[in-house]
């Protein structure tokens, strides 16, 4: 069977499961007497497994049942879970999760998983060399009891012999097979019982037994004051008795065991279907939770690749384009039901376009989900005690920001983990709890998402980062005594001030946070630290909704518009040319007490001199950090929400500039990158 279309299909809810595997285990870690969690996960695997046997990812398959075997024994309470057997699962889940990766790559997916299934069957051969040392009795009793369908009656004869301090048995009788009467040598060894005890049930019944209707061997539940070795020798007395093995009988395992195959047997029921159905199974419910609600959202929902909403996206630009064009026309024309036609179609491709954008927003719990597995096994590496909490996993963001945000918000986490939270001991010094506290928090706030990473670590030493700062010459000491609490911090995320010495010197933070900055302010986001000292710090990163839809500024150099993000802009101003001083032969001026340098856009980006010189100059302030510079344009139009496009590969290095978007009149305008512009 071809099965390459299916391929993407299988990729997407492989990692599904995959996620699902990791919460369920961590669930499951802090609370390993839960089995229905242990069902879940048993679930997820099984289904991998399945879709991975039917796209002819062999190993993956495999590996996914040597963890499923492990999981089958925890969940049949063959198996204790503790956190070494959870290790083992979670390097298992890692493999897969690497080979499904490989697989993604175009590649086959195989993977040198040894180590990981010599460690997975030695937990199996310990389940089974437990079971071996309850030895063959429990084997035979398991073997010999599976013959009868003990009623309700015989149980409870059973319970209240074996509360009264009787022997309740399981005895196997064969008789040779050149025996020529059965019945009677059946009738002989019943004489025994009964001398014995009594016989609770036969297999075959009673009827069958008289009537010869049984091979060589039958069983009896005999419940008796005797020794086992007793009744056997009676027995054994009587001729053409070829063999007798008896086994304790207990009707609480008994019933334990029934209930466990009974459910085992719904799963399979329920799970191979799905498995085998062309890998598109879905991830499988819980049947209690398979209500008539869960039903309707899958039916309501429906997965589409980024790049068709991307195509899509694009061909809603081209009609903002002629809606524009149409627009010029009819009030070119004036004609009353041409312009009612055209704003209603302006209208209604409004609503289309937030649709859209709607669509492509996705929650940044696919980002936090990958969290708490980090700091688990940071934790253990680190010998520490951490309480992860996560506050607002449902908030969306546009599909582009949530590609880039993981790494940064990955480094914030180490460092808070790393440098941020004390040992248990220093905190136990201190007089805090031995376990820290770690929180990632997201929410919505005006057109931005916030995301703060907050610890009750050791906090940022304040003094010690400013020496470190003038140290390695981030800073001058004439430059430390104005900063305040804020800017001090973060001075920890200039490029300059990671080194190696400086992890060890500071108390706080300081490996490659440079980078995470950077690749926030990239998304047109900004990142703030907030600390006290013992008490802990808060990063604070400010992303806007979407990279798809931003506000801008639209201004006009010469006869040409530009876009600048609002996200860098303070304020405009109209500043009279005399007003205008020189410092380090540049054009700069004075706002609100700083010197601010001016940029005249119109000399950066060439534009052609159409326009004769005003007497004052139209400004926009803008900032990127703390430093900032003054936009020189020609006018200003007003702010918009736009649509970012990119330039593509060919103009991609222009300078200064970041996209491009089209306007309501059908204009093109370039948005300025402003970060590249102040230095």
């Amino acid at each position: 069977m071809d099965t390459n279309q299916y391929l993407e299909l299988f990729i997407d809810e492989s990692k599904e499961h995959l996620q699902s595997i990791n919460d369920r285990l961590l669930e499951l870690e802090s609370s390993p007497q839960d089995l229905a969690i242990v069902g879940e996960v048993f679930r997820s695997a099984h289904t991998l497994k399945g879709m991975a046997a039917t796209m002819g990812f062999q190993d993956l398959a495999n590996l996914t049942h040597k963890m499923e075997n492990v999981l089958d024994g925890v969940r049949n309470q063959k198996i204790q879970v503790d956190s070494a057997i959870l290790d083992v699962v979670f390097d298992s889940v890692d493999d897969l999760e690497a080979m499904v990766m490989d697989i993604a790559d175009g590649r086959t997916g195989e993977r040198d998983v040894d180590r990981v299934v010599t460690l997975l069957h030695a937990i199996e051969s310990q389940e089974a060399a437990e079971e071996q040392d309850g030895a063959t009795q429990s084997i035979l009793q398991s073997n010999a009891a599976q013959e009868f369908e003990i009623d309700e009656f015989a149980a409870t004869v059973l319970e209240q012999s074996h509360e009264q301090g009787l022997n309740n048995y399981v005895v196997s009788v064969s008789i040779r097979d050149d025996c020529l009467l059965k019945a009677a040598r059946v009738y002989m060894v019943f004489e025994v019982f009964e001398a014995a005890g009594e016989v609770v049930q036969s297999s075959p019944a009673v009827e069958e037994l008289e009537n010869e209707q049984f091979d060589t061997t039958f069983q009896v539940l005999l419940v008796t004051s005797e020794e086992s070795d007793d009744v056997k020798n009676k027995i054994l007395n009587i001729s053409e008795i070829d063999d007798v093995s008896i086994a304790m009988f207990d009707i609480r395992d008994y019933t334990q065991s029934q209930s466990a195959n009974e459910t085992a047997s719904t799963i399979e029921r329920e799970e191979t279907p799905a498995a085998l159905s062309q890998g598109n199974s879905k991830p499988q419910l819980p049947m209690e939770k398979q209500d008539k609600k869960g039903k309707q959202v899958a039916n309501k929902t429906i997965r589409v690749n980024i790049d068709r909403l991307d195509v899509l996206m694009n061909l809603f630009e081209e009609l903002v384009i002629d809606r524009g064009r149409l627009e010029q026309i009819s009030n070119e024309l004036d004609h009353n039901d041409l312009k009612d036609t055209v704003e209603r179609m302006a209208r209604v491709s409004g609503d289309l376009q937030s649709i859209i954008l709607t669509m492509r927003m996705v929650p940044i719990e696919q980002v936090f989900n990958r969290f708490p597995r980090m700091v688990r096994q940071l934790s253990r590496d680190l010998d520490k005690e951490i309480d992860l909490q996560i506050l607002g996993a449902d908030t969306e963001l546009d599909r582009t920001v949530i590609d880039e945000i993981g790494d940064p918000l990955v480094h914030l986490i180490r460092n808070a983990l790393d440098h941020g939270i004390e040992s248990p001991g220093k905190r136990a010094e201190k007089g805090k709890p031995t376990r820290g506290t770690l929180q990632l928090k997201a929410y919505h706030s005006g057109n931005s998402v916030f995301i703060e990473i907050s610890d009750d670590g050791a906090g940022i030493h304040r003094e010690r980062v400013i020496q470190k700062a003038i140290s390695n010459r981030v800073i001058s000491e004439e430059q430390a005594a104005n900063l305040s609490d804020k800017q001090v911090y973060e001075l920890i995320m200039e490029s300059g001030f990671s080194t190696a010495e400086t992890i060890s010197d500071v108390s706080g933070r300081g490996v490659g946070l440079d980078v995470v900055k950077n690749t926030i302010e990239s998304l047109g986001g900004r990142i703030g630290i907030d600390s006290d000292l013992n008490r802990g710090s808060v990063f604070s990163i400010q992303l806007p909704l979407t990279l798809s839809i931003i506000s801008v500024m639209l201004v006009e150099v010469q006869d040409e518009k530009y876009a600048i993000p609002l996200s860098s802009i303070i304020e405009t101003a109209s500043v009279k040319k005399e007003d205008v001083m020189h410092a380090h032969n540049k054009k700069v001026i004075d706002f609100r007490g700083k010197v601010v340098p001016l940029v005249f856009l119109k000399e950066v980006f060439e534009t052609p001199q159409t326009l004769e010189e005003p007497p004052y100059y139209s400004v926009v302030i803008a900032r990127r950090g703390e430093k900032m510079a003054g936009f020189v344009v020609d006018s200003f139009i007003g702010q918009q929400e736009v649509v970012l496009k990119s330039l593509g590969d060919y103009l991609s290095g222009v300078f200064a500039i970041s996209g491009a978007t089209i306007l309501g009149d059908g204009q093109v305008a370039l948005i300025v990158d402003a970060n590249t512009l102040i230095k």
